[in-house]
């Protein structure tokens, strides 16, 4: 074990392990962000609205000028899912999230848009919010909820018919809608690599405000092997918490809870099993990292 601790400290600067100085802040390592509208409740406007596409403009274009990823699901999911859905369940929403392949998604942002109507004998009053929440698709946390509402019912004409007051309620949401982007925009910025290192400083290297969770799986590995692999992962950069899942003689599961993004973690992976002086190999999909130890039948020689 006091050789595991050798090459843990030679190895600082490998694992990017922080050694008092703070690590560069990436301009790609904000969160990428998916808006969802949920409009499962027969009550809230349905996604082939007019009014919920307004809505998704007016929330997209104000957090992107605010400076973040934001992604358009359609264009995410032309190919591999049925497009066109309406009443989406909560379920189908995540699911999409988590299984995006072309980009992966750190941030869903999931909007529901109620309007309703009161005719009156002299004039029509009108009701429109907004609610939702952000998740973190990772590992399903919720990073804030959030609702917009005008103070007061819209007016509109007595004999105001299902397109004017549609009219309405879709000038109502835009605006509603560019105020919660600003919202939106506040929350996540205070999950950024930016915010998260005003103060010029570190968590264990992390080169990332906002935590992920992985699930990592160790195959063919010996008890003295995990025993420094979990040496390494505590070790690596922006490591918060593990805990184990799953162990056996020669199988062993945690849940692993990181600031670092994906390509990192791959990456200390790979070193972590250079430094063992062991093959094997690492295969990551979603938030799945598998290392398998490749066994070799070393023929003794005289």
């Amino acid at each position: 074990m006091k050789a595991i601790k050798i090459i843990l400290a030679a190895g600082v600067v490998t694992f990017g392990i922080a050694a008092g100085h703070a690590v560069p802040v990436q301009a790609g390592e904000q969160p990428n962000v998916l808006i969802m509208g949920d409009d499962a409740d027969q009550d809230s406007i349905p996604r082939n609205s007019r009014v919920f596409n307004r809505v998704l403009a007016a929330l997209s274009s104000e957090m992107n000028a605010q400076g973040f990823n934001i992604y358009d699901e359609t264009a995410l999911t032309l190919d591999d899912y049925a497009q066109g859905r309406t009443r989406r369940t909560d379920a189908e929403l995540i699911d999409i999230a988590r299984t995006i392949k072309k980009t992966p998604i750190d941030v869903a942002t999931i909007f529901t848009i109620y309007a309703n109507a009161k005719k009156m004998s002299y004039t029509t009053k009108i009701k429109t919010r907004i609610t939702g929440r952000l998740l973190n698709v990772r590992n399903g946390q919720r990073l804030g909820n959030f609702e917009v509402e005008l103070p007061m019912a819209d007016n509109a004409p007595v004999d105001c018919n299902r397109d004017c007051i549609l009219e309405a309620v879709g000038g109502n949401a835009k605006m509603l809608a560019q105020d919660l982007g600003v919202v939106l925009a506040k929350k996540l910025d205070a999950l950024s690599p930016v915010a998260s290192n005003a103060g010029g400083t570190t968590t264990n290297g992390s080169a990332s405000g906002m935590e992920t969770a992985y699930s990592l799986k160790f195959s063919g590995f010996s008890p003295d092997e995990i025993t420094a692999i979990e040496e390494y992962m505590v070790a690596f950069s922006g490591y918060k918490h593990h805990r184990p899942v799953k162990s056996s003689l020669r199988t062993n599961e945690y849940w692993y809870e990181t600031g670092s993004d994906e390509a990192r973690l791959n990456r200390n992976l790979r070193r972590m099993l250079d430094h063992l002086g062991v093959e094997g190999r690492v295969v990551h999909s979603g938030d799945t990292f598998s290392v398998e130890k490749i066994g070799l039948n070393r023929k003794k020689r005289n």
